[in-house]
Protein backbone atom coordinates (compact mmCIF):
# COMPACT_ATOMS: atom_id res chain seq x y z
CA UNK A 1 0.00 0.00 0.00
CA UNK A 2 1.35 3.39 -0.96
CA UNK A 3 1.84 5.59 2.06
CA UNK A 4 1.28 9.28 2.63
CA UNK A 5 2.66 11.12 5.66
CA UNK A 6 -0.13 12.28 7.98
CA UNK A 7 1.15 15.88 7.80
CA UNK A 8 0.94 15.82 3.99
CA UNK A 9 -2.54 14.32 4.16
CA UNK A 10 -3.62 17.00 6.63
CA UNK A 11 -2.38 19.73 4.29
CA UNK A 12 -4.21 18.06 1.38
CA UNK A 13 -7.45 17.93 3.38
CA UNK A 14 -7.26 21.71 3.78
CA UNK A 15 -7.15 22.25 0.01
CA UNK A 16 -10.05 22.28 -2.44
CA UNK A 17 -11.39 18.94 -3.69
CA UNK A 18 -9.33 18.85 -6.88
CA UNK A 19 -6.06 19.64 -5.10
CA UNK A 20 -6.85 17.11 -2.36
CA UNK A 21 -7.31 14.35 -4.93
CA UNK A 22 -4.29 15.46 -6.96
CA UNK A 23 -2.10 15.38 -3.85
CA UNK A 24 -2.93 11.73 -3.25
CA UNK A 25 -2.53 10.85 -6.93
CA UNK A 26 0.85 12.60 -6.97
CA UNK A 27 1.90 10.35 -4.08
CA UNK A 28 1.16 7.38 -6.35
CA UNK A 29 3.11 8.90 -9.21
CA UNK A 30 6.10 9.45 -6.93
CA UNK A 31 5.91 5.86 -5.67
CA UNK A 32 5.89 4.45 -9.22
CA UNK A 33 8.69 6.69 -10.45
CA UNK A 34 6.48 9.16 -12.31
CA UNK A 35 5.47 6.82 -15.10
CA UNK A 36 2.81 4.11 -15.01
CA UNK A 37 3.89 1.01 -16.93
CA UNK A 38 3.45 -2.76 -16.91
CA UNK A 39 6.30 -3.29 -14.45
CA UNK A 40 4.88 -1.00 -11.74
CA UNK A 41 1.10 -1.32 -12.23
CA UNK A 42 0.90 -3.98 -9.52
CA UNK A 43 2.09 -1.44 -6.93
CA UNK A 44 -1.38 0.13 -7.03
CA UNK A 45 -4.60 -1.47 -5.87
CA UNK A 46 -7.85 -1.11 -7.80
CA UNK A 47 -9.02 2.04 -6.00
CA UNK A 48 -5.62 3.65 -6.44
CA UNK A 49 -5.86 2.95 -10.18
CA UNK A 50 -9.29 4.63 -10.16
CA UNK A 51 -7.87 7.74 -8.51
CA UNK A 52 -4.87 7.78 -10.84
CA UNK A 53 -7.27 7.39 -13.78
CA UNK A 54 -9.23 10.36 -12.48
CA UNK A 55 -5.96 12.33 -12.18
CA UNK A 56 -4.96 11.63 -15.80
CA UNK A 57 -8.52 12.26 -17.00
CA UNK A 58 -8.87 15.55 -15.11
CA UNK A 59 -5.44 16.83 -16.11
CA UNK A 60 -5.88 16.01 -19.79
CA UNK A 61 -9.41 17.44 -19.88
CA UNK A 62 -8.12 20.70 -18.38
CA UNK A 63 -5.34 20.91 -20.96
CA UNK A 64 -6.87 19.63 -24.20
CA UNK A 65 -9.95 17.45 -23.80
CA UNK A 66 -10.63 13.95 -25.04
CA UNK A 67 -8.50 14.18 -28.17
CA UNK A 68 -5.43 15.13 -26.15
CA UNK A 69 -6.20 12.52 -23.49
CA UNK A 70 -6.25 9.80 -26.14
CA UNK A 71 -3.31 11.14 -28.14
CA UNK A 72 -1.23 11.25 -24.94
CA UNK A 73 -1.80 7.53 -24.49
CA UNK A 74 -4.45 7.45 -21.76
CA UNK A 75 -7.37 6.18 -23.87
CA UNK A 76 -6.92 2.54 -22.93
CA UNK A 77 -6.30 3.31 -19.27
CA UNK A 78 -9.50 5.36 -19.05
CA UNK A 79 -11.84 3.51 -21.42
CA UNK A 80 -10.64 -0.12 -21.34
CA UNK A 81 -10.63 -0.39 -17.54
CA UNK A 82 -13.54 -0.19 -15.07
CA UNK A 83 -12.98 3.52 -14.41
CA UNK A 84 -16.55 4.53 -15.32
CA UNK A 85 -18.03 1.70 -13.25
CA UNK A 86 -15.90 2.70 -10.26
CA UNK A 87 -17.05 6.31 -10.58
CA UNK A 88 -20.64 5.07 -10.48
CA UNK A 89 -19.88 3.04 -7.34
CA UNK A 90 -18.37 6.16 -5.76
CA UNK A 91 -21.61 8.03 -6.48
CA UNK A 92 -20.31 10.12 -9.41
CA UNK A 93 -23.03 8.80 -11.70
CA UNK A 94 -23.13 11.74 -14.11
CA UNK A 95 -19.40 11.56 -14.77
CA UNK A 96 -19.67 7.79 -15.15
CA UNK A 97 -22.36 8.19 -17.82
CA UNK A 98 -20.26 10.78 -19.63
CA UNK A 99 -17.23 8.44 -19.66
CA UNK A 100 -19.38 5.65 -21.13
CA UNK A 101 -20.59 8.00 -23.87
CA UNK A 102 -17.03 9.06 -24.67
CA UNK A 103 -15.96 5.38 -24.65
CA UNK A 104 -18.46 4.68 -27.41
CA UNK A 105 -16.79 7.32 -29.62
CA UNK A 106 -13.35 6.03 -28.60
CA UNK A 107 -14.21 2.40 -29.37
CA UNK A 108 -15.64 3.28 -32.80
CA UNK A 109 -12.58 5.37 -33.74
CA UNK A 110 -9.77 3.89 -31.67
CA UNK A 111 -7.34 3.25 -34.53
CA UNK A 112 -7.68 6.78 -35.88
CA UNK A 113 -7.62 8.45 -32.46
CA UNK A 114 -4.52 6.58 -31.27
CA UNK A 115 -2.38 6.81 -34.41
CA UNK A 116 0.80 8.85 -34.39
CA UNK A 117 0.12 12.30 -35.78
CA UNK A 118 1.94 15.44 -36.78
CA UNK A 119 0.98 18.63 -34.98
CA UNK A 120 -1.21 19.58 -37.95
CA UNK A 121 -2.97 16.19 -37.95
CA UNK A 122 -3.42 16.37 -34.18
CA UNK A 123 -5.05 19.80 -34.43
CA UNK A 124 -7.31 18.55 -37.24
CA UNK A 125 -8.59 15.81 -34.93
CA UNK A 126 -10.43 18.46 -32.92
CA UNK A 127 -12.49 19.18 -36.04
CA UNK A 128 -12.78 15.52 -37.05
CA UNK A 129 -14.07 14.55 -33.61
CA UNK A 130 -16.34 17.45 -32.79
CA UNK A 131 -18.67 14.96 -31.06
CA UNK A 132 -16.30 15.23 -28.08
CA UNK A 133 -17.04 18.99 -27.80
CA UNK A 134 -20.49 18.50 -26.27
CA UNK A 135 -19.15 15.94 -23.81
CA UNK A 136 -16.35 18.28 -22.78
CA UNK A 137 -18.83 21.10 -22.16
CA UNK A 138 -20.97 18.76 -20.08
CA UNK A 139 -17.91 17.68 -18.13
CA UNK A 140 -16.94 21.23 -17.20
CA UNK A 141 -20.55 21.98 -16.21
CA UNK A 142 -20.64 19.00 -13.83
CA UNK A 143 -17.00 18.98 -12.71
CA UNK A 144 -17.37 20.72 -9.33
CA UNK A 145 -20.35 18.62 -8.26
CA UNK A 146 -18.72 15.37 -9.35
CA UNK A 147 -15.42 16.38 -7.70
CA UNK A 148 -17.26 16.90 -4.44
CA UNK A 149 -18.76 13.40 -4.67
CA UNK A 150 -15.43 11.74 -5.55
CA UNK A 151 -13.55 13.65 -2.87
CA UNK A 152 -16.14 12.76 -0.20
CA UNK A 153 -15.88 9.11 -1.21
CA UNK A 154 -12.08 9.12 -0.97
CA UNK A 155 -12.19 10.89 2.41
CA UNK A 156 -14.72 8.36 3.68
CA UNK A 157 -12.65 5.40 2.45
CA UNK A 158 -9.08 6.66 2.91
CA UNK A 159 -7.74 3.21 3.82
CA UNK A 160 -8.66 2.00 0.30
CA UNK A 161 -6.58 4.76 -1.26
CA UNK A 162 -3.54 5.14 0.98
CA UNK A 163 -1.90 4.10 4.18
CA UNK A 164 -1.40 7.06 6.49
CA UNK A 165 2.15 7.20 7.74
CA UNK A 166 2.47 8.72 11.21
CA UNK A 167 4.94 11.56 11.44
CA UNK A 168 8.16 10.56 13.08
CA UNK A 169 9.80 12.68 15.73
CA UNK A 170 13.58 12.73 15.64
CA UNK A 171 15.47 13.16 18.89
Amino acid sequence: MIQIPSSELQQALEKDNKEFLRTIANTYLTAIGGNLNTSNMQLLNGWQHVLLSWYFFSTEMDEGGFVQLIQNGYGGYIFDNPFAKALRLMGARELSKLIYRAKKIYDENKTTLERDTSEEEFNAMYVDFEQFDELEEEYFDMEEEQLEIISAYVKGHLSDFTEILANQVNF
